[in-house]
């Protein structure tokens, strides 16, 4: 059984998740967690439910999604993990979140580089990672075949889609990695995104507009 909560965190409203299930393993996904008011709401929960956290995974490189790797890293003393594309990426959060205006304190590089081949492991629980470039060279979403979601990052949002407009960005690469990769997934499957309100792969597929012309 896989349990999902969603906090939303810093100015730009990441979503970050903590997935767990019945062995009390959890992980953590782009933890956003910027104040020490958002920190300490992170830490309780975990607290609450007695959870143990053995990884934070990135679903990209982007800063707003990687503020808090550097508290839960070292509150948890685990590692972080982001697809092997975006390490060059991550390795300048500092100076790439300058550029919006944010002071973000260096977060740890990865110490686990995901690709394809690697299915993403906690507890008793197995997620495939799904490699979507395009919003950033090393996107990834995490699909939970079971549980029947999939963490789609900033690749699919409710409506929309991820920006290419930032650097490594490529619309082209963007829209082919929802149709190969995401649309193939049963209309049912949740969609939980890096922003934004949750959906479904079938209200995607039926009503986005960037893929009804594609």
């Amino acid at each position: 059984m896989n349990h999902v909560k969603t906090f939303y965190f810093n100015e730009l409203r990441v979503c970050t998740y903590i997935l767990w299930d019945d062995t009390q393993e959890c992980l953590i996904v782009d933890p956003g967690c910027e104040s020490a008011g958002e920190q300490q709401r992170l830490r309780r929960f975990i607290i609450d439910h007695a959870l143990t956290p053995v990884l934070v995974v990135n679903t990209h490189a982007h800063f707003d999604h990687v503020l808090g790797n550097l508290f839960v890293t070292k509150t948890y003393a685990v590692a972080s993990a982001i697809h092997e594309a975006d390490s060059a990426m991550l390795a300048k959060v500092s100076q790439q979140s300058a550029l919006f205006g944010f002071q973000v304190e260096q977060p740890p590089a990865a110490t686990v580089l995901l690709t394809e081949n690697e299915p993403v492991r906690f507890g008793h629980t197995r997620l495939q990672v799904l490699h979507t470039p395009g919003h950033t060279p090393g996107g990834i979403c995490l699909y939970a075949a079971d549980a029947g979601f999939v963490l789609s990052g900033d690749t699919l949002f409710a409506g929309s889609i991820g920006r290419t407009d930032l650097p490594g960005g490529n619309y082209d690469a963007l829209i082919r990695s929802i149709h190969s990769k995401l649309m193939t997934l049963p209309d049912e499957t949740n969609v939980l995104p890096g922003h934004g309100p949750a959906t479904t792969i079938g209200e995607e597929r039926r009503n986005n507009p960037f893929l009804s012309n594609n």
